[in-house]
């Protein structure tokens, strides 16, 4: 595998945990990124350009290289025309998974309470 330069946020020793976890994994597609492959497997550019279709082919490219930099993901190229490159969570990224799930339940929870909230609205103006 390729060696890449360090980014900026591997290079700050003794910095806060929590800041250092969200320069990793910060980015509007980092986390989602991370949670597809863990839950989906390996995919292709070209998949991960379809499942998330409001990303920029830029945006993507440079979150997906970031992720491979800081080794939360691996790329493998095949030597094939046209050229092929798959995208897999890594060992490291991997140990996002408890907290990609919690992030996925608690996102469900809000999506519930949103619809609670919704019904309730509803419910006074159908009663008010």
């Amino acid at each position: 595998m390729e060696q890449h330069e360090q980014r900026p946020a591997q290079k700050q020793a003794g910095t806060c945990p929590v800041e250092l976890a969200v320069q990793l994994i910060g980015g509007k597609w980092k986390i989602v990124i991370l949670h597809h492959l863990a839950v989906n497997g390996t995919k292709r550019f070209n998949e991960l350009r379809r499942i998330f279709p409001d990303a920029t082919q830029r945006t993507l490219t440079r979150q997906l290289r970031e992720l491979e930099q800081d080794g939360l993901i691996t790329r493998k190229i095949y030597s094939e025309i046209p050229p092929k490159v798959e995208y897999t969570i890594s060992d490291m990224g991997q140990s996002l998974i408890p907290l990609l799930s919690h992030l996925e339940e608690w996102g469900l929870a809000m999506i519930e309470r949103g619809r609670d909230r919704e019904a309730k609205t509803i419910e006074e103006t159908s009663n008010g």
